[in-house]
């Protein structure tokens, strides 16, 4: 980047690192950075700092949290007789905006997948086994998304859960595969719920 300044560069680069950021967008808001005033560029890093020092996940479910335990899991007037597995913790969000979902989660950090090195043990199962004993969950939903991935891992965890006197069911998707739970609208995701189906 021959025609920026090192510092400007370097900005870029960082901004970069982002999800979905790619060059254009990240020379944009380098440049607006340089528009900002001291205090609007404080608050920002300060923010950045307090999230990264603060924010971390919840020891029950694995949602963030920056308290010692989540709001969800702290809520005693959740239906914690449910249990919903998802893949990461912002797939919970969609539930909770939307006000789709009543009951507790589990947050996988992940799916099964041979390309990216993750193998059953990081599904950490016994940790999700035990949650389920100590809030003596009645059902677990796997919403995994309709991917091979999210299909993949969604029967291994049926099968792993098999002796558990728990039901086990699925989202029933009105979605396509390979979409995503975050971009799922409320009425696609309160259907998904009310349509699940048992896994056998």
């Amino acid at each position: 980047m021959d025609e920026h300044l090192s510092t400007i560069a370097n900005l870029i680069n960082a901004l970069k690192s982002f999800p979905g950021i790619g060059t254009r967008q990240a020379t944009r808001m380098a440049y607006d950075v340089l528009k900002m005033d001291d205090e609007q560029v404080e608050n920002i890093t300060k923010a950045i700092a307090e999230t990264k020092s603060k924010v971390h996940a919840c020891p029950r479910c694995g949602l963030y949290t920056d308290k010692e335990i989540c709001d969800v899991c702290e809520d005693e007037n959740r239906d914690h007789s449910q249990l919903l597995i998802i893949s990461y913790p912002k797939d919970a969000l969609s539930f909770e905006k939307n006000h789709t979902f009543n009951g507790i989660y589990f947050v996988l950090n992940g799916l099964l997948s041979a390309s990216l090195g993750r193998s059953v043990e990081d599904l950490h199962l016994d940790k999700l086994i035990e949650r389920i004993h100590e809030e003596g969950v009645e059902e677990v939903i796997i919403a995994t998304d309709p991917t091979v991935e999210g299909e993949t891992t969604a029967l291994y965890i049926a099968n792993a859960l098999g002796k558990e006197n728990v039901k086990i069911s699925r989202l029933a998707y009105g979605l396509p595969m390979g979409a995503s739970l975050d971009y799922a609208d409320s009425l696609t995701l309160e259907r998904a719920l009310k349509g699940r189906t048992k896994i056998e």
